[in-house]
């Protein structure tokens, strides 16, 4: 049996991304986005931005510039998503029509900003895909077209448990300004950066629920932006932070030199790595068993987790040992 099937006994693996997801909203950083991505590898994933991080005023013709890059030979590993207009905005229909429309087989996810309830997310859904639908997103077994949503509102928040249990949800997000914001000066702004945003109460709960509610249901949890862009050590922290303190899996990145530390923050370190491949070893050399290494007790629930620590470590693209490589490349009966 394949190590996915006794260890998570027919259930669905939990969902793993790239640890970084980078933002870019004008033609030039989107550009060179690309660039450097097709530089780097698959390791980090593309937000093309229709909303907050897009010019005001030309929103139709934004919209097709997003649809010819993602449609180009410059998107080399079709890992570049979409942040819409939020749904309450004139534009979302437009952009749904247009973007999804146009490149629902290349897309890898839209982003949903803003959303107040679970029922604004289900309604756009149904949106998306019959537009994806229309455009052969389903044809030949393919999957449905992932949606991440912002958490930023009190709605959101209150929703967050449900909105993580919507099958095609991959990845919540959260959305640390605005949901600052939204206190209108009650939480202040220095709650929105280092240190105030891992330690003001308010913005510690909203973390810690949308954070657990996507790991009851297998999903991505992606932390906010880190807004100072000069000193490549401020998001290291952040990014490392964010993940031993509060469990979040990925974060957004803004700027080209934030993708880096990110990514070095959330990739296992090689000694994760050696460990997570000896146990592993002699796991599956006792039938996936009980075993003892160094005095300690491991089972099939520890195995689990360092089955997926080699997981994020290929996912991250790290230079396997070579035993390491041998398990993580062991043919996915899925």
């Amino acid at each position: 049996m394949h190590p996915s099937e006794v260890l998570f006994q027919g259930k669905r693996q939990p969902l793993l991304l790239p640890a970084c997801d980078h933002y870019a909203g004008s033609e030039k950083l989107m550009r060179k986005s690309m660039a450097l991505q097709q530089e780097l590898g698959p390791v980090f994933d593309i937000t093309f931005d229709c909303e907050d991080g897009a010019a005001a005023g030309s929103e139709a013709e934004h919209a097709l510039l997003v649809t010819q890059l993602i449609n180009s030979e410059d998107n080399r590993f079709d890992r570049i998503g979409v942040r819409l207009h939020d749904t309450g905005s004139p534009h979302f229909a437009g952009d749904v029509a247009a973007i999804v429309g146009a490149t629902a087989a290349r897309l890898a996810y839209v982003v949903l900003p803003k959303v107040e309830s679970v029922d604004e997310v289900i309604r756009a859904i149904d949106l998306i895909n019959q537009h994806a639908a229309k455009a052969g997103r389903r044809s030949a077994g393919a999957q449905d077209l992932p949606v991440h949503v912002l958490i930023e509102t009190h709605g959101a928040l209150h929703d967050v448990y449900a909105i993580a249990a919507l099958p095609q949800v991959e990845c919540l997000s959260f959305g640390i300004m605005d949901f600052v914001s939204a206190h209108y000066g009650a939480v202040p702004a220095s709650a929105m950066r280092t240190p105030g945003q891992f330690t003001h109460p308010l913005v510690v709960r909203a973390k810690l629920e949308m954070v657990a509610a996507c790991h009851a249901h297998g999903k991505v949890a992606s932390h906010n932006v880190t807004t100072d862009i000069k000193d490549s050590a401020v998001v290291a922290n952040d990014a490392q932070r964010a993940g031993a303190e509060f469990g979040f899996t990925r974060m957004w990145s803004i700027h080209p030199d934030q993708i880096k530390p990110i990514l070095k923050a959330f990739t296992p370190r090689l000694s994760e790595v050696n460990e997570a491949t000896n146990i592993l070893q002699e796991a599956m050399a006792n039938d996936w068993g009980p075993i003892a290494q160094h005095g300690r007790l491991h089972d099939r629930a520890s195995y689990r987790y360092y089955w997926t620590v080699l997981q994020r470590a290929k996912l991250a693209g790290l230079a396997l040992p070579e035993a390491a490589a041998a398990i993580v490349n062991l043919t996915d009966p899925n």
